[in-house]
């Protein structure tokens, strides 16, 4: 005997609902002109030690003359534009991913930075941005020093404690 399912109404809903995100996905990865072209940013990694900020930026395919950072006000802004491919009128696209047009990211650092020190480096599709921290805001190693039992210190001078 064959076994009966009972028909569930939401079930179809899901089914429903899963076609129209892919149908959306598909419309937005083929039309390119869904997507304001100024609405991608730059992926980066912020990373922190005593003495920096290391910013690295994901920008593959970029010319670094077509790469513009600035700093100010503590902000750092790197900008810039990926060009289109040139096509002529007897090619045919049948698939179109890559990002074309302007992009900027703007991240601002918790800390002061010394702009005049700021270095930038572009490898392989990677800029490394080094900022350095001023003077003032770096971390500074305080030593402690051991006293013999019995002593206290005042004022910088050793003193023996007295017992009363």
């Amino acid at each position: 005997m064959a076994n009966i399912m009972r028909w569930d109404p939401m079930n179809e809903f899901g089914s429903i609902s899963r076609m129209m995100d892919r149908l959306w996905e598909n419309a937005m990865l083929t039309s390119p002109r869904l997507l304001p072209v100024e609405s991608w940013g730059v992926s980066m990694d912020v990373l922190e030690n005593d003495d920096n900020f290391v910013v690295k930026a994901t920008l593959p395919g970029v010319l670094p003359d077509d790469i513009d950072v600035t700093f100010s006000n503590n902000t750092l802004t790197v900008r810039g534009e990926v060009k289109q491919d040139e096509t002529s009128e007897d090619e045919q696209y049948h698939l179109r991913e890559r990002r074309y047009g302007k992009f900027s990211r703007s991240i601002t650092l918790p800390t002061r930075i010394d702009a005049d020190k700021i270095h930038a480096n572009y490898e392989s599709g990677i800029l490394t941005l080094t900022l350095p921290k001023t003077e003032e805001v770096k971390a500074r190693r305080i030593s402690v020093k051991s006293i013999e039992p019995g002593k206290t210190i005042e004022g910088g001078f050793e003193k023996i404690a007295s017992k009363n």
